[in-house]
């Protein structure tokens, strides 16, 4: 049980308690490097980078593993490999403007500046989605407690050091919570302008998260819930239905947008009409580049990866599956009433995104299950705020157990603190799973 205290100054203990767990994560990692990394690419990478003799930090090194080696690779020098679009050009843009910074600083860039920067924006925004956390659990729920409790889970999150490194999960989890916080602002603002703003707003936020991970497309979901519930109203209401239309359709393309113009500056990159050769993607139903690399090289698709030698990673995955989709499927029934006191059209708005976030998160859960790499899972889900609000709301009152069910909330909160630690070690060294 929270003390009163730590409630009521949650940003002072979000703080304190997100510097602990950092530090620890950062000690695993530095432990490890007492022995040589299972694969030497990252300190390779560097080191080919460095226009000194000198080696890049081993820590730094070790923190730039697995994906990390692609994202800082690319800010660096550009996309130049085909199979590179599949990591988004979100984190990479952000890496390059603090490089950039970090130089007219008169900081010499010796090769490693890049895993620097990324590792910067990957720590600041994990803390500052913590402290958005707990702002839009307050708005949802209406109860500090739940809302700091949230905000504490996203800290100890199963994704764990990918929340530290030159990685998209964390800046994705900030602008999606920022999203949602304006999203659910406007369901309880009295004034249409200023909702209306708030909608537009919030889609562009999706739309720029999309561009670091592109499963923020599910943000688009709670526009189009919404968008439906009043398109139905249209041939009763119909003024009113088109001054709530406009903005909800207007939210949905940023979203949108977020996908399709890092396709379309890839299609004129590589489907050129003049070019005697085309690549095969260029001429398919989308010309999508992500949906063609992530089956050509990464081995994405429906049931691709469902082979008996992939069991542990199911067996990995099952316990932030079934939270993403036990919460899920819990709001949709609930018909995502979370929020206390009397309901009116204010509060019905509210139910409509949360079931429309219940509905993503287990869109998400179940594509991950059936067509991606499902070990990803306990860090996608970093970015979905649902199953945070919905455990925190058995932990902060108590609640050992969700009834009929069997699952233990503190049972689970074990596991995400475990799995991370373990991770931690196993990252640091370019083990898998990642």
């Amino acid at each position: 049980m929270l003390a009163q205290d730590a409630v009521r100054r949650p940003v002072r203990t979000l703080v304190t308690v997100f510097a602990a767990w950092k530090l620890f994560l950062f000690l695993v990692a530095a432990g490890s490097t007492l022995g040589p990394a299972y694969d030497t690419s990252a300190s390779i990478t560097l080191d080919a980078a460095n226009p000194s003799n000198s080696s890049a930090p081993v820590l730094l090194a070790r923190l730039t593993s697995w994906d990390a080696i692609y994202f800082t690779q690319v800010a660096r020098r550009g996309y130049l490999f085909e199979q590179e679009w599949a990591f988004g050009s979100g984190l990479t843009i952000a890496i390059q403007y603090l490089v950039k910074v970090f130089t007219s600083l008169g900081i010499q860039n010796r090769g490693h500046l890049e895993s620097a920067a990324g590792v910067l924006v990957a720590n600041v925004s994990h803390l500052l989605s913590a402290l958005v956390l707990e702002s839009l659990g307050r708005v949802i729920t209406g109860d500090n407690r739940v809302a700091l409790v949230a905000a504490l889970l996203h800290v100890f999150s199963p994704a764990g050091l990918f929340l530290s490194a030159p990685y998209a999960e964390a800046p994705f989890a900030l602008l999606s919570f920022l999203g949602y916080l304006l999203y659910a602002k406007s369901c309880v603002t009295r004034r249409p302008l200023a909702r209306d703003a708030q909608i537009i707003l919030a889609g562009v936020l999706f739309g720029v998260a999309t561009t670091f991970r592109s499963n923020g497309i599910s943000h688009g979901v709670p526009f189009a819930w919404e968008f439906i519930q009043h398109l139905l109203t249209l041939p009763r209401r119909p003024l009113p239905a088109i001054r709530r239309l406009i903005p909800l359709g207007m939210g949905g393309i940023c979203v949108a947008a977020g996908s399709v113009v890092p396709q379309f500056i890839a299609y004129r990159r590589f489907c050129d009409p003049a070019a005697s050769v085309q690549r095969p993607w260029c001429h398919g139903r989308l010309g999508s580049i992500y949906a063609f690399v992530q089956v050509h090289y990464w081995d994405n698709g429906l049931f691709r990866y469902w082979k008996l030698s992939n069991i542990p990673l199911f067996l990995l995955a099952a316990p932030m599956l079934y939270v993403l989709a036990r919460s899920g499927i819990a709001q949709l029934v609930s018909k995502g009433n979370t929020a206390k006191g009397p309901k009116s059209e204010r509060h019905e708005r509210a139910a409509w995104l949360v079931q429309s976030a219940a509905a993503a998160q287990v869109i998400l859960a179940l594509l991950t299950l059936t067509s991606h790499h499902v070990q990803i899972i306990t860090r996608m889900a970093s970015g979905y705020p649902l199953w945070y609000l919905w455990l925190a709301g058995w932990l902060a009152r108590g609640d050992k157990a969700v009834p009929k069910g069997g699952f233990s909330g503190n049972g689970f909160v074990v596991f995400m603190v475990m799995y991370a630690s373990i991770q931690a070690v196993l990252f640091a060294s370019f083990l898998p799973p990642a």
